[in-house]
């Protein structure tokens, strides 16, 4: 069994998920390959003190990358995005 910190890589700062969190109470988080859903709403309750709704993933290919001829990969990842429960508020981006 994985701990939280190993389960969840750390948050996706993006302008999709911005809008996301802004509208739908939506936050995104980059984990570990291997995380299951049940994992990952584990881990997010576990570290934030927060109640999660539901959980979607998503498996994201690296890209290909050429240096000159030679030609290289950026490793395979995986995104979660995670929905609180109504009146749940998430704020460890504010302060950036």
């Amino acid at each position: 069994m994985k701990t939280a910190y190993e389960v969840l890589r750390g948050p996706l700062l993006t302008e999709r998920g911005t809008l996301l969190k802004e509208t739908d109470n939506k936050v995104l988080f980059r984990v570990a390959r291997e995380a299951n859903k049940i994992e990952i709403k584990k881990a997010v309750e576990e570290i934030f003190k927060v109640k999660v709704e539901r959980v979607a993933t998503m498996n994201c290919k690296g890209k290909r990358k050429r240096m000159g001829r030679h030609e290289g990969k950026r490793p395979d990842w995986k995104k979660a995005i995670v929905t609180l429960k109504e009146g749940e508020k998430l704020d460890f981006i504010e302060g950036m």
